[in-house]
């Protein structure tokens, strides 16, 4: 078994990761397919934001992440974030989300940032990672009250 994480740099992910993410967040916020296509398709980023990064099992791409300018509309004045942090649900709870959040900083670093922000309704998960809690924030969105987070890089 072969697991790596890798910068995706080309499309050629492009639609594995346009239905995911259509699936996830895309359709219930009123965008087409298309238009998350196009957003995705902007953001394989090499020396500058947006980067993705994918967990490959055995070349396989079951998860990814992004490091983007902007994530959180209420919030422009905070960047930049870790965004769509997502495991295929084949492969949920099996630890490979771990795997995926525990390369973070690494990824992080090589870009040269130095610190993340994120947001999530998720509470106690993102702290096993080194994660410091900052508020809770309206979003606006489903859920509206969530939470934000500081990774120090």
């Amino acid at each position: 078994m072969e697991l790596r994480i890798a910068k995706i740099t080309d499309n050629s992910q492009l639609e594995k990761i346009t239905g995911w993410m259509y699936g996830w967040w895309g359709q219930k916020e009123g965008y087409s397919k298309e238009a998350v296509g196009c957003y995705l398709s902007h953001s394989f980023g090499t020396d500058r934001l947006p980067q993705t990064f994918g967990l490959f099992l055995n070349g396989n791409l079951i998860g990814m992440y992004q490091f983007t300018n902007g994530d959180l509309f209420v919030r422009p004045d905070i960047y930049p974030w870790l965004a769509n942090v997502y495991i295929d649900e084949k492969y949920r709870s099996a630890g490979y989300g771990r795997i995926l959040l525990s390369s973070v900083r690494k990824s992080a670093e090589e870009a040269g940032l130095k610190e993340l922000f994120l947001f999530t309704a998720h509470c106690g998960l993102y702290e096993k990672f080194g994660w410091e809690f900052v508020e809770e924030i309206d979003t606006y969105l489903e859920p509206r009250l969530q939470r934000l987070y500081r990774l120090g890089i």
